[in-house]
């Protein structure tokens, strides 16, 4: 932190003029002998090392080469610990930390969000209903943005269990009316022990099974059949009873509560019928390690309206979960840990936006927060990334999952297979090329193992293989990229170490080129960022950063780490070379008609080279399957520009998108909003 301080009294000083500046290194050489006499001499050559470094960054052709960064100034009633961040249709970036990693507020019911506007630089604070720390979220048709998942409990760790906890499945055999039983819900063992649940859960009716599959076909004589079949019209209707799981811990801290074995338990406080309908059924109670758990509670956040709106919830509880965008506009839900900590064997749903509720989707096992991106046919390709639960061995190849068929075609090649946990990954721009990108990465779970590897993977080719790209300057997990309007990825941040440990933060940031596949430095951070940090891109061309949760402070790992709420903005090379005369789009369509076709005025049509349609971002610990850049049909006269949007769902899924425009040397216009329906 001494060193953050010390880097900003730096930067203030250096806002005065150039002569001063000048006058300042002039006195710093000639008292240079007498200082140090008196200090030690590698400490006074550091800083005046760094204080050349800052005066090297703040020049004009320094900035037009690799770009800078600037500190945002937030109220300090407003800094929070971004977790997640999505940027909508109104221009503003959505800012949700939840309890963010923080207990005591998830025990006091303190859930942030806070909406950020960059072009004004103002904040307001939008009330939370539900705790969306390690949720998921998807941008919908109508802009928006489909928030789901979260956390119920907080994790207990080896050691800090005192009292037996698992899962008890509650059964309801009562036909006519469903059972909400409260938290606190008391269930007895045949032996007297008793559990306590720890949330609030409602037990669906029984269902009726049809006779003729809960009966054999009859047989025999038509008398025997007559007979049987009056018995049959006289016996009650069997039953398929309605379930619902919930988190117990025992009543008594100790050994005596944990149960390995199921048993039946009766639910204190029920009588006469509703005892015999209602009952559970433990599944294993232990005092292991008890993980976070999920929620179930989903809703929408409307820009214009700037709140969330509840919809139906989802069918299973998810903490950790994935969200993507279909070609249809209706939202897949994938993995994540459930209500009682375990990660979902598969049980993904998909959530319609016309109906505002969820279907069972195709069953497939991913580890938490998959990489998923939507490629031809409404395919989903899986470049293995990654960010944690689950085992080593299970749903860490890379491969395409055609939903139609629920069929997994791997696509081998990738180097260092082993960690792509952490890692980032996107398709590639332009996405007509259909080809994605993984970087970096690490070992599974708290391993310090990390990969400087990078690799691309063709999706067009008939048997697609993964293909070496440039390395990283070294070994990074936490990576954030950012598909920038001229068809390069900036990539910044990240730790060589698991959340940053042993100050392994890495203040380097640099450009990929898809064309010649190789990497170009650019202005480094001034931030360290890791575990919990995003970034994405703004309607003027910037690119926004947020977050970082390390584990320590210090680099002897003694010191437990502090989340990190300054937020940095870097604006890129192109508009230090040519911002004043960046294009400019006038007037346009605020949606995209049947033809697919919207023209803008422009006065200078000739300075525009590209025009790429852009899918605002949604990102959480380094996963951001939103972002898509498209390139688009231009045709130019006199006075505008005419852009064409493929009619592919699967390249242009419905929503909004941001409109940029460049020039010969990349210089970007401020994007035009327009749905695409």
């Amino acid at each position: 932190m001494a060193r953050n301080a010390q880097h900003k009294y730096r930067q203030h000083k250096y806002q005065k003029s150039p002569r001063s500046r000048v006058t300042r290194r002039a006195v710093l050489g000639v008292g240079g002998v007498v200082v140090l006499a008196g200090l030690n001499a590698p400490a006074v050559v550091e800083f005046a090392g760094e204080e050349y470094h800052e005066y090297k960054i703040a020049q004009p052709a320094y900035q037009a080469k690799y770009g800078s960064w600037s500190r945002v100034d937030i109220p300090a009633e407003y800094r929070t610990n971004a977790i997640h961040a999505a940027l909508l249709h109104t221009g503003k970036v959505l800012i949700v930390a939840g309890s963010g990693n923080e207990q005591r507020k998830f025990n006091a019911g303190s859930f942030d969000t806070v909406l950020w506007d960059p072009k004004a630089n103002t904040f307001k604070k939008i009330p939370t209903p539900d705790d969306f720390f390690c949720s998921g979220h998807a941008q919908l048709p109508d802009g928006r943005l489909l928030v789901a998942g979260g956390t119920a409990r907080y994790e207990l760790l080896d050691g800090e269990v005192k009292r037996a906890g698992g899962g008890m499945r509650i059964k309801n055999e009562n036909a006519a009316k469903a059972v909400y039983l409260k938290k606190g819900t008391r269930f007895r063992s045949p032996a007297g022990v008793e559990y306590v649940s720890r949330f609030d859960v409602t037990v669906p009716k029984a269902q009726a099974q049809a006779q003729a599959q809960a009966q054999p076909a009859a047989r025999g004589t038509g008398a025997t059949r007559f007979g049987q079949a009056q018995a049959q019209a006289q016996a009650p209707a069997p039953v398929v009873a309605g379930e619902a799981r919930v988190f117990v811990e025992a009543v008594e801290a100790g050994p005596m509560s944990v149960t390995e074995n199921q048993a039946q338990y009766d639910i204190v406080g029920l009588t006469g019928k509703d005892a015999a309908n209602t009952y559970g059924l433990s599944e294993k109670i232990t005092l292991d390690k008890q993980d976070f758990q999920g929620i179930r509670a989903a809703y929408e956040f409307d820009p214009v309206a700037e709140r969330y709106v509840p919809v139906d919830p989802m069918q299973k509880a998810r903490w950790y979960p994935t969200l993507v965008g279909l070609d249809d506009g209706r939202v897949l839900a994938v993995s994540g840990l459930d209500d009682v900590g375990q990660i979902d064997p598969g049980d993904n749903e998909i959530y319609d936006p016309r109906t505002k509720k969820w279907s069972p989707g195709p069953k497939r096992y991913f580890p938490t927060y998959p990489a998923l991106f939507l490629t031809k046919g409404g395919k989903l390709f899986y470049p293995a990334s990654n960010a944690g639960y689950g085992p080593a061995d299970q749903g860490r190849e890379p491969g395409l999952w055609d939903l139609k068929t629920n069929t997994f075609r791997k696509v081998l090649g990738l180097r260092d297979p082993d960690e792509t946990e952490t890692s980032s990954s996107l398709l590639l721009p332009p996405a007509q090329d259909q080809k994605v990108m993984i970087l970096g990465g690490g070992g599974v779970g708290e391993s310090k193992r990390s990969t400087p590897r990078t690799a691309v993977v063709d999706l067009k080719k008939d048997n697609p293989v993964f293909e070496d790209g440039p390395n990283l300057p070294q070994g990074t997990r936490y990576l954030n990229s950012v598909i920038m309007p001229d068809d390069t990825v900036f990539t910044t941040n990240g730790s060589e170490d698991y959340r940053g440990r042993s100050a392994s933060n890495i203040f380097k940031a640099q450009f990929y080129d898809p064309k010649s596949n190789s990497f170009q430095e650019a202005a480094s951070p001034t931030v360290g960022r890791n575990y919990h940090s995003e970034a994405l891109l703004l309607p003027d061309g910037r690119v926004a950063t947020f977050g970082s949760d390390p584990l320590f402070d210090d680099q002897q790992n003694t010191k437990l780490g502090h989340f990190e709420q300054r937020m940095e903005v870097f604006t890129p090379p192109a508009l230090h070379r040519g911002g004043k005369n960046r294009p400019v789009l006038e007037g346009g369509p605020r949606a995209l008609g049947k033809q697919r076709r919207a023209t803008f005025r422009t006065e200078h049509p000739e300075r525009v080279a590209k025009a790429r349609l852009m899918r605002p971002s949604a990102v959480t610990h380094t996963t951001d399957v939103e972002q898509r850049s498209i390139e688009l049909g231009l045709t130019k006269d006199a006075h505008s520009v005419t852009v064409d949007v493929p009619k592919d769902p699967a390249l242009v899924p419905p929503g909004w998108y941001m409109l940029f425009v460049t020039d010969a040397t990349g210089t970007p216009s401020e994007a035009k909003w327009i749905q695409v329906k």
